[in-house]
């Protein structure tokens, strides 16, 4: 619901708005100066209704003003609306020249002020949509931060860890749930880096059968095995005075977790079948999306490679967390996709945004780059409706969704006691129980247990992996 935030001295008004209005806006109360500029800046309400008088000069108008200037110092386009009463036309004005929005005389009829904060609302709307506009028009022009967008104050600090490591030559650990970009920070921290000149080279070693990551990492000598006829080289020596990105690293197997740190300490490799100690230098940049610490605590991952590769870690915030960054950075995959497909799209329609801020983006910022290409893909006007991104009712069906999520934790037991965890925690507490029961429904099948969630095949087996449960397809 649209917040509005109402700020009056008076228990009868406070209680008279909330009472009328409560049904269609978040209603937030105030009753000083101190109480509304704490909830504004908590809650960052979209329309304000302003009584000047307020304690402890509630016969002036000197307290109200001033919360006005406040709110607006921290955010301009604020819709903030005056109540006065008649006797305080020139306050009012003075308000309006200071950058109020509207002013409104007491008594209050509900009927005329519901218009007026339509009005003000819409007006909000539009002008928070042009603005999410003009801000991915202008990062995707300047090519954003090496090619990762973002103003949250999570991804602020990312570029910030970008900037002060990437001409430091040590190893560096990026965390991050799939699809969060981990990959596209490692190449902004080696275009940025004192070895940009070299080569930057990627290997999943999730993606790679045990067997054949050692050889892909190290090379092999003519022979060493069976169909082995010629010498071949590796990533490592691929990467030589450059950079070399080990992705998933979290999924490589234990005998090549010691490869990799005898590597790591003395800086010589051995090819496959060979005996040869070839020193490379390069610097490494690993990522994963397990939680790393619960892996070396379960012995899956040495302690002892963690903190070699981990010399810098920096963690990428799930798209959920990163508040207005799914506009912005819709808005900027709009504009790519449009310009590739040749699809006259321009914005997206107020139930689309809606859709597109309920979403709880599992598969993260890769999730959302592709519902973007097939709502341009499959739009036929000029704005993205809801029904253009499939997500299959999703902003509709959310409170459905609650009460089903509701009831499937019930069903696990009355005692589970979420007690001491933070909301991180729990949600990836819920998020469990949720896999686990959908797999059983599902009978094992991940393309039912898939559908039953409403995610895509590929996402759910990466939730799978995050929550270490096994399935049979």
């Amino acid at each position: 619901m649209k917040k509005l935030l109402i700020v009056d001295d008076s228990h009868e008004i406070r209680k008279q708005l909330k009472w009328g209005l409560g049904k269609e806006y978040r209603v937030l109360l105030a009753e000083s100066v101190t109480e509304a500029i704490k909830l504004f800046q908590h809650h960052s309400p979209g329309v304000v209704t302003l009584d000047l008088g307020l304690p402890p000069d509630i016969d002036g108008a000197s307290e109200g003003l001033r919360c006005l200037q406040m709110i607006l110092q921290q955010r301009p386009a604020t819709k903030v609306i005056v109540l006065s009463g008649n006797e305080d036309h020139a306050n009012a004005l003075a308000a309006i020249n200071m950058g109020a929005y509207d002013y409104y005389h007491k008594p209050i009829n509900l009927d005329e002020l519901k218009i007026i904060l339509t009005r003000a609302f819409h007006l909000a709307g539009l002008e928070e949509e042009n603005r999410q506009l003009q801000i991915a028009a202008e990062q995707e022009k300047s090519n954003g931060y090496s090619g990762i967008f973002g103003q949250c104050p999570q991804m602020q600090q990312v570029f910030a860890m970008i900037k002060k490591v990437a001409s430091i030559d040590v190893p560096i650990l990026i965390l991050g749930e799939s699809g969060t970009g981990k990959e596209v920070v490692a190449r902004a921290i080696h275009e940025r880096g004192i070895r940009k000149e070299g080569n930057i080279v990627a290997i999943n070693c999730g993606a790679i059968p045990e067997n054949l990551l050692e050889s892909e990492l190290f090379g092999h000598e003519k022979g060493a095995f069976t169909g082995a006829q010629n010498r071949v080289q590796g990533k490592v020596e691929y990467a030589a005075g450059g950079t070399l990105f080990l992705d998933e690293i979290g999924e490589m197997a234990p005998l090549l977790q010691v490869k990799l740190l005898r590597f790591l300490q003395e800086k010589v490799i051995q090819r496959v079948g060979g005996r040869e100690d070839i020193p490379v230098d390069t610097r490494i940049v690993a990522a994963t999306n397990v939680d790393i610490q619960q892996s070396i605590q379960s012995g899956k991952f040495r302690e002892d490679l963690y903190y070699r590769i981990g010399v810098i870690t920096i963690e990428l915030p799930p798209l959920r967390e990163r508040g207005e960054d799914i506009e912005l950075l819709a808005n900027i995959f709009l504009r790519r996709f449009g310009k590739e497909f040749g699809q006259k799209v321009r914005g997206f329609t107020r139930a689309a945004y809606a859709d597109l801020k309920s979403h709880d983006w599992p598969g993260n910022v890769r999730e959302l780059e592709n519902k973007i290409k097939r709502a341009v893909v499959m739009a036929e006007s000029p704005m993205i409706d809801a029904s253009d991104l499939g997500f299959v009712g999703v902003a509709d069906s959310s409170t459905d969704a609650e009460t089903q999520a509701a009831q499937e934790l019930s069903s696990v037991g009355s005692g589970f006691n979420f007690t001491g965890l933070t909301l991180k925690d729990a949600r990836f507490q819920v998020e469990g129980i949720l896999l686990q029961q959908a797999l059983e429904r599902a009978e094992g099948n991940v393309v039912k247990a898939a559908e039953d969630l409403a995610v895509s095949r590929p996402t759910l087996y990466d939730l799978l992996k995050r929550h270490g449960l096994t399935q049979a397809d």
